[in-house]
């Protein structure tokens, strides 16, 4: 694993990656491998994960093209150096950012949407300059089996690597020293990334997960609600970090919500959801019994059927949940929507605060008072007001938790920006040494003085013009008095000559 890990490096630093011009073959590359693979892409996902090839195009691949298609217009305006403020003392140098890359990043895939939770952060990694190794995992293995068969047909087979295995692979790469790791998973195996990571002070962006609560006001339309909550939770099997994990609510909502998850269910999944090619299973056995165990004393107001054969489990609302029990104190991950009753909005921010940060809030009201009550006292990696899930979609908004739910962030911008060192720049010639007298001992009560004018004093553009022409001023006026004798000479020779013309003329 070291001597990958090295011929990585060493192909990093051979320069290859600076160009932009190689970033956007490569990133060319990418999309090409997905449009030209696209079946074979699809049929691993599906395969992995019981899922139609229609939801995994919509629900992985598109994002993708998307973010490629993003990265491919703008990374010529995200690389360009940044020009900054320069205070009086710089005012004639030259100060910018130029973002360049950190090196070797190692990026960990999920299982849950093997494709995007891998190559998305690899189109950032790429667009900031890295190489990378690529660990997908193991769980989703005919997603993780194609990608190692593609990516080499299609990237540089030195700076971008994948490195296939369970636990015992991963924890030896783990050993090895990284520029930047990107994770994304449970915060069990997120805190052991961190630990590995700090041993070579390598930084972290950990895509984590945690209880994200979704809060229903009684002002507010119910079926709309309940509409979009079904399609969030029950997405994938309930296998999305973002999924809303449990609901809280007025105790009078409760039934009405059921209902109309009910009835939503059988629109979006017919009569018999364990036939319905949207529905997707549960990705193995160990993940099954887990998910059965939480089911465990609960009240099933609707759903709760299971097939460990095909590891379905049925899109399950539970009622009356008391917040101590077991399905309360994980997150789910998994087609189960718990209902918490409270009295109402303080009791529900008061809920959410006792709480660890969740990755996202989720909030459903008109009432506009209280949905900027509720958002300025809780915390969370991310909120979606209205609608759940979306916001992932949006790659203008940095994507990623908060607290134990997740550090850093990546999508668009994000993530050219998470694999990338912001380096500044000031750039200085070896005139004007007179000014920099005031930095050099001996130091005097003047010399503070002039510093603070000059480091301390805020100018705007009409200000500094202003300034500049009172120096000119003060220039002139020093000319003046210092040549003023010189300048009477001058003016009466040239009065004497003019005369003397004018008097040959007569």
């Amino acid at each position: 694993m070291e001597h990958e890990v090295q011929r990585v490096r060493n192909a990093f630093l051979s320069g290859r990656t600076r160009p932009l011009r190689f970033r956007l073959q490569q990133l060319e590359a990418l999309r090409r491998m997905v449009q030209e693979r696209e079946k074979d892409i699809l049929g691993a996902i599906a395969s992995d994960l019981c899922k139609s090839e229609l939801n995994a195009y919509s629900h992985e691949v598109v994002t993708v093209l998307g973010e490629i298609d993003l990265v491919l217009e703008k990374l010529p305006e995200w690389v360009t150096a940044e020009p900054v403020k320069k205070n009086l003392l710089t005012m004639l140098d030259e100060a910018y950012i130029q973002p360049e890359p950190l090196g070797v990043a190692l990026i960990i895939g999920a299982w849950n949407y093997p494709f995007v939770l891998t190559i998305q952060p690899l189109i950032g990694a790429i667009a900031a300059g890295n190489a990378v190794i690529i660990k997908p995992s193991e769980l989703s293995e005919n997603t993780a089996k194609i990608l190692t068969k593609l990516l080499p047909q299609y990237l540089d087979q030195d700076l971008y690597v994948i490195v296939n295995g369970g636990v015992e692979e991963t924890t030896e790469l783990l050993k090895q020293r990284f520029d930047h790791i990107l994770y994304t998973g449970s915060a069990t195996v997120g805190k052991i990334v961190m630990a590995a990571a700090a041993k070579h002070l390598t930084p972290v962006t950990l895509e984590l997960g945690g209880k994200s609560p979704c809060y229903i006001d009684k002002d507010c339309d119910l079926d709309i609600a309940c509409r979009r909550i079904t399609w969030g939770k029950y997405l994938n099997c309930g296998q999305t970090c973002i999924a809303p994990d449990y609901v809280l609510c007025e105790p009078s909502l409760q039934n009405q919500i059921v209902q109309k998850i009910k009835e939503t269910v059988k629109e979006f999944y017919g009569e018999n959801v364990k036939e319905s090619p949207d529905y997707e299973r549960i990705i193995n056995l160990r993940h099954f019994k887990r998910l059965l165990s939480l089911l465990e004393g609960q009240k099933i107001a609707f759903g709760g059927e299971t097939d460990e054969a095909t590891r379905y489990i049925a899109p399950t609302v539970l009622t009356d949940v008391d917040p101590e029990t077991k399905v309360m104190q994980e997150e789910i991950f998994g087609p189960i929507l718990p209902i918490v009753p409270v009295k109402n909005a303080d009791e529900a921010i008061k809920f959410i605060n006792e709480h660890e940060k969740p990755l996202v809030i989720y909030l459903f009201s008109h009432n506009n008072k209280l949905i900027k009550q509720m958002l300025d006292s809780t915390s969370s990696g991310g909120v979606t007001v209205n609608d759940v899930i979306m916001h992932f979609t949006l790659s203008s908004l940095p994507f990623g938790g908060v607290g134990s739910s997740g550090m850093g962030a990546y999508h668009g911008k994000h993530s050219f920006n998470t694999f990338s060192h912001q380096r500044p720049y000031l750039l200085r010639n070896l005139k004007r040494e007179g000014v920099n007298k005031l930095r050099y001992p001996p130091n005097s009560q003047s010399k503070v003085d002039w510093a603070k004018f000059f480091l301390l004093k805020r100018f705007n553009k009409g200000k500094l013009w202003l300034l500049f022409l009172a120096f000119l001023g003060i220039v002139a006026a020093v000319f003046v008095k210092k040549y003023q004798a010189v300048l009477r000479r001058k003016a009466l020779l040239i009065f004497l000559a003019v005369q003397t013309v004018l008097s040959g003329k007569q």
